[in-house]
């Protein structure tokens, strides 16, 4: 750890000493937004059309800010908004003024705000500046929704909750109103004082514009810039919040790469949400389905390493970031989707569940989960155990600490073939640092993990820091993970290391450090918008300080007035590969060093246009051989109802005798009608020579009711060669009802 500290002093070193001076002074950033809110007179309909006398007599918000290509000037299309409650809602009214021409890429839910002429509301009921909640919906009333950790995280719009709104077109603007049920968010009811801010994408002039002031360099979900809601009494306390989602399946479905003929079977279980308390959830399942989530999009993989896909089933995504954000991105002691999965994707059943998530006061939070899942095949039941607690420290800064446990319930000779098996533990702590504004970051953990006979290397720790400015980011993180750190609740991407030799995998502990610089120029004005260059250096060590492997990238970015863009990128590489690996199916690559260089440019279309496309080439040297590739993604759409988008992908890989040449070909088109808001079909195809597979999923959805849907679900999966030899197919019918007492 000490070399690490070193380097990452180092690193930290490089920032101008000026760049202190760049930070504005925040201490009365939240005095200069404050917005009221008052209990309304009579009941508001919604129905987008603000004609009620409460909406008349509401002050508005201050006119909004630019927030992208630029900052710190007014937007050329203003917004603006009113806020009131009731016993049961808490309203908002949007008037958004533009040219008439507004774009919708569907009419689906968790579209986001990025791609649509769309209003956002960001909430931090805590004003702790540290989780929130984001509500999104666009001018032809299609949702979206997420929680929000930090301020900054990467939206994902995977959690949905029940919440409602109408929009009304008009010639020069449209308008908005949403009714968010109190039973909806989580609070405390003695806070008169709500961290609050507001989004606006006007995509006729490519801007985005946020009610609050905000830096070009920072997301405008960032908790860091809200403003406050002002109550002018104690927000009323949701009572009686209590969810019961049942839910029914139907199933027929065949197996043939198992022998196992056409089997119809039906399923049944419920999902239920108690509220404790206004800021405080308990999450309680019991023979949970998924059959209705979408599958996970294919990816060629031209790493050494496992993939990391992102969870999508509803129970695992409320405050998920109070488990899954542990550690960095590459190394996650939890990772949910090593509960009713295994490696390969395929559903191990979960027998039930329980989760409690919430504040605990306004300083902490807490979450307390527990599934056991059942046995299938050689895959023996577990039972999941989860424990973390989150303290707010300084003005917005957070001290964290989990504990996890993994029984597996094993037959005696199980236990004596495999003795790992038996348990898995893990305990750690994490601090991050965040100044009020977030433009100083640093972080550091450490981290334990248990097994039966092991001891000595099975800790991980890390450390970094992070500046932002308008003009300038600098990251720079140090890690240290041990051979014998396992996480068999998580994810940690390069511990396992391939031998194509032996086929086996070996676990190799590294040290790794990371640094990134980007820095960004702002035209004034021009065709261009932005600017952006970025050096990034990645290099890994052996456990016993001995070189593994390093590379650095150089990308180039820049973003037109229109929404179009070029980025050219070019790499370097050097590795000294432990262990042999085939990439061709014919005889590995030996161990030993290797260097190679790639270089790629892609150009991105306007995307507000009806037809719009991303298409790129990349080649080089790749080991000792050459690589070369092309992709594109084409997207037609005639909106809001009907978009058909196309991903390809081609690679292609060269080596020198006796170590084989191989063509690789990802093709995935995809169709999907909005029918209305709440009525959907999709199907899209992958066809993926990597993975041998080729596969249809076709799903039509109606949401009958808020949050209670009917889905019918068709998948079909196909060997890629010989092609249309069949693996499996199944059709599913779901029906879920979202029932509140």
């Amino acid at each position: 750890m000490r070399f690490f500290c070193r380097l990452l002093f180092a690193g930290l070193l490089t920032i101008p000493c000026t760049v202190r001076a760049q930070e504005k002074p925040d201490a009365d950033f939240q005095q200069r937004f404050q917005l009221p809110v008052k209990k309304a007179a009579a009941a508001i309909k919604i129905d987008g059309l603000l004609d009620e006398a409460d909406w008349q007599q509401a002050p508005p918000s201050s006119p909004f800010w630019r927030k992208y290509p630029s900052d710190h000037v007014r937007p050329k299309k203003q917004t603006e908004v009113k806020v009131a409650y009731d016993d049961q809602f808490l309203y908002f009214a949007f008037v958004a003024w533009d040219d008439g021409k507004r774009v919708a890429q569907s009419l689906k839910r968790d579209g986001g705000h990025e791609l649509n002429d769309a209003v956002g509301i960001i909430l931090d009921p805590i004003n702790q500046r540290t989780s929130g909640f984001y509500f999104v919906l666009n001018a032809y009333n299609a949702q979206s929704d997420d929680q929000l950790n930090g301020g900054s995280g990467q939206l994902t719009y995977s959690w949905d909750n029940k919440w409602y709104s109408a929009t009304h077109q008009y010639p020069d603007r449209w308008t908005a109103e949403v009714a968010i049920p109190f039973k909806t968010l989580r609070y405390t009811a003695d806070k008169l004082q709500w961290g609050i801010n507001f989004l606006r994408s006007d995509l006729s002039n490519n801007e985005y514009s946020t009610w609050t002031e905000m830096p070009v360099n920072f997301k405008a979900i960032d908790l860091g810039y809200t403003g406050v809601l002002n109550w002018d009494q104690q927000p009323p306390v949701a009572s009686g919040n209590i969810a019961f989602i049942p839910y029914v399946t139907g199933e027929a479905a065949s197996n043939r790469e198992d022998s196992i003929s056409t089997k119809a079977k039906g399923n049944a279980g419920f999902d239920a949400k108690v509220a404790l308390s206004s800021s405080m959830n308990l999450d309680l399942t019991v023979n949970p389905d998924f059959s209705q989530v979408e599958v996970d999009q294919q990816v060629t993989n031209l790493t050494r390493f496992n993939i990391f896909f992102p969870e999508r089933r509803t129970f695992f995504l409320e405050n998920a970031d109070l488990f899954a954000d542990f550690g960095i991105p590459p190394i996650r002691p939890f990772y949910s989707r090593r509960i009713g999965l295994d490696n390969n994707g395929n559903r191990i059943p979960i027998l039930f569940g329980a989760r409690l998530s919430g504040n605990l006061s306004k300083r902490t939070r807490i979450g307390v989960m527990n599934m056991q899942t059942g046995r299938k095949g050689d895959f023996a039941g577990q039972n999941y155990s989860a424990l973390s607690i989150n303290q707010s420290v300084l003005k917005r800064s957070v001290v964290r600490g989990y504990f996890l446990n993994e029984e597996g319930f094993l037959t005696n000779t199980e236990k004596a073939n495999d003795p790992l098996k038996k348990f898995s533990r893990n305990a750690g702590m994490d601090f991050n640092y965040s100044n009020l504004k977030g433009t100083w970051n640093a972080w550091g953990a450490f981290h334990k993990s248990y097994k039966p006979g092991l001891n000595g290397r099975n800790h991980y720790a890390d450390i970094g820091g992070m500046y932002s400015s308008r003009a300038l980011s600098i990251t720079v993180d140090a890690d240290d993970v041990g051979e014998n750190y396992y996480t068999d609740m998580g994810f940690v991407e390069r511990i396992s290391n391939y031998d194509a030799v032996r086929d086996t995998s070996i676990r190799v502990g590294f040290k790794q450090i990371f640094n990134e610089i980007v820095y960004r120029i702002l035209p004034n004005n021009g065709r261009i918008s932005q600017h952006n260059i970025q050096l990034t250096n990645f290099y890994v060590l052996n456990p016993n300080n001995s070189f593994n492997e390093f590379s650095q990238q150089l990308r180039y970015q820049m973003q037109f007035q229109n929404t179009a863009g070029i980025e050219v990128l070019g790499d370097l590489n050097h590795l000294h590969l432990l262990y042999p690996i085939s990439f061709t199916g014919e005889q590995p690559l030996p161990s030993g060093h290797y260097r190679w260089g790639t270089a790629g440019i892609t150009y991105s279309s306007d995307i507000r246009k009806l037809f719009t496309y991303t298409m790129g080439v990349q080649g080089g040297s790749f080991y000792n051989g050459n690589f070369k590739q092309a992709s594109a993604q084409i997207s037609l759409r005639k909106q809001p109802r009907y978009n058909l988008a196309l991903r390809a992908e081609y690679d292609k890989l060269e080596f020198p005798a006796p170590y084989g040449n191989t063509e690789l070909f990802l093709i995935a088109p995809r169709v999907e009608i909005s029918f209305a808001t709440n009525l959907f079909w999709t199907t899209f195809v992958q066809y993926n020579t990597q993975a041998n597979n080729f596969n249809i999923n076709s799903r039509f959805q109606w949401r009958y009711k808020p949050m209670s849907d009917i889905f019918l679900v068709y998948t079909d999966n196909y060997f890629s060669t010989p092609f249309f030899s069949n693996k499996n197919r199944a059709l599913v019918f779901k029906m879920n009802y979202w029932l509140n007492l």
